[in-house]
């Protein structure tokens, strides 16, 4: 009897033991089961939400060009259709992760810093600008997802100094994961001289072709070690166009003449000294400016636009700026040439971003997430080819529940 006793004794403990096994699993395919459709809805979610950001242009439709306070959340370029993005809407978001710069300095009136390398600058008012926080409540989502956007080119143009005298720059073209050979480039070399007591600009243009390495040369007959310099390029091969450009100044007083956006919806552009911004030590005591706009054509090239007061004189401590304005809902770039006794330098600020190749980051950041859901689209932007990137993540903070004693 004793014997049987503890047979039963055995086998009911192995059968508690076997259930709770079978339950430790069960519990784990469940969970794994249901983090597996959470992060599946993450995925979709991912998609539709880049859809919906560049499918649309929100509202009002030309939000980008105007002052104007948001109600609907999106990129596209107004009245066009597919993936076209307004390069100006993409002006207007706060970016990651620049340094605000204050103007003037002490004035408490920040600008947000999009780098464009040197000599490159975009300076847009804060307060003009669309945060992450308003973008998330608009699509709805502020509560349950979060999101990263970045807007690139697809094609890279690099640009670098080969020799100096006489100048000749390499072009360097690289497309999605391999160099693009046979590529088209053509290019505009803007040179500053000495005009009286102003500085002006010579222009170079010219079309090259790409080798079997994505690269090419293209010579000038100048020293190009002691001139200021700006070169835009532009390269295109089988619907893929890029875009890069390069910057060489020789003056090494200070930054010079700074371009700040202060008004989308007139297209108000303070020139600015330097020194009001970020300069230290002695200030150069005035400069010689001569500001020139390149507008963006349906053909994809840049012709000089007519802008107010586009010579002029800065003083520091007596006249710090000078008012220009650029044509409103229209692409291109700002170039501005300065002077300071014999020194000359050159400084440049892109219209819309497409029009210098500027790239866009725009969200939170996602490190430290346990799962995140990327997407990818190509879109257009000032005719030039990007990539925009979606990464996305659950805010609600799920993971596998793990039983007490288990793995």
């Amino acid at each position: 009897m004793t014997g049987v006793t503890i047979d039963h004794l055995v086998a009911t403990t192995a059968f508690i033991a076997a259930i709770l096994v079978f339950v430790g699993l069960f519990t784990q395919t469940l969970q794994a089961a249901i983090l597996y459709q959470q992060n599946r809805h993450v995925a979709l979610k991912a998609s539709d939400l880049l859809d919906n950001i560049l499918l649309s242009p929100g509202y009002p439709y030309n939000w980008g060009e105007t002052n104007a306070t948001l109600s609907s959340f999106g990129l596209q370029k107004p009245w066009e259709s597919g993936y076209v993005i307004s390069s100006f809407a993409l002006m207007r978001l706060t970016s990651l992760p620049g340094e605000p710069v204050e103007y003037p300095r002490g004035s408490g009136k920040w600008y947000n810093n999009v780098s464009l390398g040197p000599a490159g600058y975009l300076f847009i008012p804060i307060s003009d600008c669309v945060t992450y926080e308003t973008a998330s409540r608009l699509l709805g989502v502020n509560d349950t997802y979060g999101f990263q956007i970045s807007v690139t080119p697809v094609v890279d143009v690099s640009i670098s100094e080969y020799q100096s005298n006489p100048l000749i720059l390499k072009v360097e073209v690289n497309g999605p994961g391999s160099s693009l050979s046979g590529a088209t480039l053509s290019y505009y070399l803007y040179r500053a001289y000495k005009t009286g007591t102003y500085a002006s600009v010579e222009l170079f243009t010219g079309t090259a072709q790409t080798d079997f390495a994505g690269v090419a040369y293209l010579n000038f007959t100048f020293d190009g070690a002691s001139e200021s310099y700006t070169t835009v390029v532009s390269a295109s091969l089988s619907g893929l166009r890029g875009l890069g450009h390069y910057s060489h100044r020789t003056f090494a007083q200070g930054a010079g003449v700074m371009p700040f956006v202060v008004d989308y919806e007139e297209g108000k552009v303070y020139l600015a000294h330097s020194w009001d911004v970020q300069d230290q030590g002695t200030p150069v005591p005035d400069y010689k400016f001569n500001a020139t706009f390149f507008i963006l054509t349906e053909n994809f090239e840049f012709q000089e636009w007519s802008i107010a007061n586009s010579t002029g004189g800065l003083n520091y401590g007596v006249k710090n700026y000078e008012i220009t304005t650029l044509p409103v809902g229209h692409p291109g770039f700002l170039l501005i040439t300065y002077r300071s006794g014999n020194q000359l330098g050159m400084n440049v600020m892109p219209w819309g971003i497409g029009t210098l190749a500027v790239s866009v980051l725009f969200g939170e950041n996602f490190a430290g997430n346990v799962w995140t859901a990327t997407d990818f689209r190509q879109v257009v932007v000032d005719q030039l080819t990007y990539q925009a990137k979606i990464t996305c993540w659950s805010l609600q903070g799920y993971q596998v529940w793990k039983p007490s004693g288990w793995w």
